[in-house]
């Protein structure tokens, strides 16, 4: 009896392991993984906790001087969702350096696209923000819209508005970062903006877009979709320039980009040079 026991427990043990590594399981694992973040981070915040690895804002000056860039340099941001993380980048002679890396405290819904408003889900891709897409007196402290949907999520009769970066852990389809977080970013973009850059990218991704990461995700209903956001983050990796996106045939077209580039609409737009996605 023990013996059977025993075996039925190894056969339970064998499908649990099975199960995690189907895209199913995969799913499952990254469900937690968020939640967890989510509530640590949510506690913290009631608590009056600063995040973990939330940069020494007391420190900004210092911290730009440290890179050796000063205020209203071009910036960069890159949103990392599983990771529940905001990179801003600032240039620096021709290419883009890290500045800061801030927690988001809440992102809702999960990984994947937005599709619908009232979905509650926060959106993937590739976003511009301009001046007048930024609310120094938004509910949640400070925002700037995301500038969903763009003409990709539009190809796909995707609807949403008001997607934002904002202050503040609260979200229905937002990325918020706390207040003492998106007052250093305003700064950095604001700056940004009033010195000549006409608008900031904003590349929102699933999760940090590695081989082996992508790889572990292979059968999910949005491989095909993130198949495309990685040709985008493997054109930054090595250049750290973010790629010129543009959007043909309904899907994500990149070339290379260049600080001329860098202020660049998201448009349908099919030119020979972008290599396509075929």
């Amino acid at each position: 009896m023990r013996r059977a026991l025993s075996i039925i427990f190894l056969i339970a043990i064998a499908g649990a392991g099975y199960y995690l590594l189907t895209p199913e399981g995969r799913e499952l694992i990254d469900r937690v993984r968020i939640n967890l973040t989510r509530a640590d981070y949510q506690a913290r915040f009631r608590a009056g906790e600063t995040l973990p690895h939330t940069p020494d804002l007391a420190r900004f000056d210092e911290r730009l001087a440290a890179h050796q860039v000063k205020l209203g340099v071009p910036v960069y941001i890159r949103i990392f969702k599983l990771e529940s993380e905001l990179e801003l980048w600032v240039e620096k002679g021709g290419r883009f350096e890290r500045f800061a890396t801030y927690p988001i405290c809440l992102w809702s819904g999960r990984l994947g696209p937005k599709l619908r408003e009232g979905d509650r889900q926060a959106p993937e891709g590739f976003y511009t923000v301009a001046s007048e897409q930024l609310n120094p007196n938004s509910v949640m402290h400070r925002s700037f819209n995301l500038g969903f949907p763009n003409a990709f999520d539009q190809a796909h009769g995707r609807t949403g508005s008001f997607l934002m970066v904002h202050g503040g852990c609260a979200s229905i389809g937002c990325f918020a970062v706390t207040d003492p977080a998106v007052d250093e970013i305003w700064r950095l973009v604001t700056a940004a903006l009033d010195q000549g850059q006409a608008r900031f990218p904003v590349h929102v991704f699933p999760f940090r877009m590695t081989d082996s990461a992508v790889k572990a995700r292979q059968g999910s209903r949005w491989e095909r979709f993130w198949a495309d956001l990685k040709k985008g983050y493997d054109l930054f990796e090595p250049s750290r320039i973010p790629p010129a996106v543009s959007v043909c045939g309904g899907r994500y077209v990149f070339a290379a980009g260049s600080t001329a580039t860098v202020a660049n609409t998201v448009e349908e737009r099919c030119p020979p040079e972008i290599a396509g996605n075929s």
